[in-house]
């Protein structure tokens, strides 16, 4: 082939990547893996990298295999995490960790993340190397994975849509009667049954004894799927922690739980229970900076626990969302700009409504339209300082190793009645000669 024929070809797949990203994942499913490794080897990996996220996961992770190492490091930072942790899924554990052990730190620390659950949880107990098949597939098809992958344990063929997203299921032994030509989506089955991937034992235990499932899928808070919990590998568990129940002794524990003893619950909170005093004196250490205003304007010393307050409960709102998506895995310490982005937008909006409605009952107490326009203003700065500190704290410690349940609170507490303070006193003192 020629090199004006090359380029028109990597032309040609260029504009077809980027503009039908989905067609062409499907579409790549279809070749022969040689075929597509020549497409793409030539390609920038930020027009491959779309694709490669509608692939199904072990078709990715079989062309990841065939792609330059280089080309392959590059995609697996470049793709959503949650995608590179499936592809990974269907991957050796110690491919997967010498495939991390090339990329950038914040990118293999994420990973590593997202690819460890707590012990007893569904995350940890599920087969990731589950095939997912689209609807569209023919029957002739899928029965040739089947037996290209030498899945002898399967019982059900899980079907996703194009973003991945469980659907609903097939059962094999109905695919092996159908005739060659069939669409998988004729014979599907809906699924009522799923556990999340933090679900614990008790949970996982209850749904498969209950309605009698043998394959149990494991989705994520999108409804994509990213493993199947099997009867045997849930009765092996059980076995397992049955037999090590009998040789450890209860409580033994390097976390705090609810029945910890009262001397392990002192040496758990007592530091930080200390820093909180110290970052009380903090705030208070503001306030103490603006006495003499306070002192003159009487009616500030009223005014300020409202935008404390304020401050403080938009901080706890951008805080609780951000513990749930980083405890649920709906994002990761890499996507901390995209997490702040948000929070400091909703705490400028909700800052400027709240405001609005303050400066109406503040008018009508007072009668003061620079007492107005100082706790308007105030209450803005100060909501934005919340939501960016709700959103940054507990990404911030979870980066520092530290446990962001135990500690966020505390440090979020000083940083929205330091804001809240600083900027009411301080909008009040250049504002004086309007006050007076």
């Amino acid at each position: 082939m020629t090199a004006d024929a090359t380029r028109a070809i990597d032309a040609l797949n260029t504009r077809f990547f980027l503009d039908y990203p989905g067609d062409a994942a499907a579409r790549v499913e279809q070749l022969p893996v040689t075929d597509v490794v020549e497409a793409v080897v030539n390609l920038p990996v930020k027009i491959v990298a779309p694709v490669w996220q509608r692939l199904l996961p072990d078709t990715a992770a079989a062309l990841l295999r065939k792609i330059p190492a280089d080309m392959a490091d590059a995609l697996l930072s470049e793709i959503q995490p949650a995608q590179a942790v499936r592809l990974l899924g269907h991957m050796p554990q110690s491919e997967v960790d010498d495939r991390l052990a090339r990329l950038d730190a914040p990118v293999r620390k994420d990973l590593e993340t997202l690819l460890s659950y707590p012990p007893n949880t569904a995350g940890r107990l599920m087969n990731t190397t589950v095939s997912t098949f689209r609807r569209t597939t023919t029957v002739a098809d899928a029965l040739n994975r089947v037996r290209a992958s030498g899945m002898t344990t399967a019982r059900s063929l899980f079907l996703v849509d194009g973003d991945h997203r469980l659907t609903g299921k097939a059962s094999l032994a109905d695919i092996a009667l159908a005739p060659p030509g069939a669409a998988l989506a004729d014979y599907e089955r809906p699924i009522t049954d799923v556990v999340r991937p933090i679900d614990p034992l008790e949970e996982i235990s209850r749904v498969i004894e209950e309605n009698g499932v043998l394959d149990l899928p494991v989705i994520d808070l999108d409804g994509v799927i990213l493993g199947a919990v099997t009867h045997d590998d849930l009765a092996r568990t059980i076995q397992k922690d049955a037999t090590a129940d009998l040789q450890t002794m209860v409580g033994a524990s390097k976390d705090e739980r609810a029945l910890s003893s009262p001397f392990f619950t002192v040496r758990k909170r007592m530091p930080w229970l200390q820093i909180n005093l110290v970052t009380a004196f903090m705030a208070a250490a503001v306030v103490g900076v603006f006495e003499a205003t306070i002192a003159q304007v009487t009616a500030l010393a009223v005014l300020l626990p409202v935008v404390a307050g304020q401050s403080g409960n938009t901080g706890a709102q951008a805080l609780a969302v951000t513990m749930r998506g980083l405890a649920l895995r709906e994002i990761t310490v890499r996507q901390w700009a995209k997490v702040m982005r948000k929070e400091v937008i909703a705490g400028l909006l909700n800052g400027v409504g709240i405001a609005l409605t303050c400066g109406i009952g503040v008018y009508i107490w007072s009668g003061s339209p620079g007492l107005v326009i100082v706790i308007m203003s105030s209450m803005v700065l100060a909501m934005i300082c919340a939501g960016f500190a709700g959103a940054v704290i507990p990404v911030l410690l979870t980066r520092l190793g530290q446990d962001p349940a135990t500690s966020s609170s505390i440090i979020l507490t000083t940083v929205t009645d330091i804001s809240g303070f600083f900027s009411f006193l301080g909008i009040a003192t250049l504002m004086m000669q309007f006050l007076l």
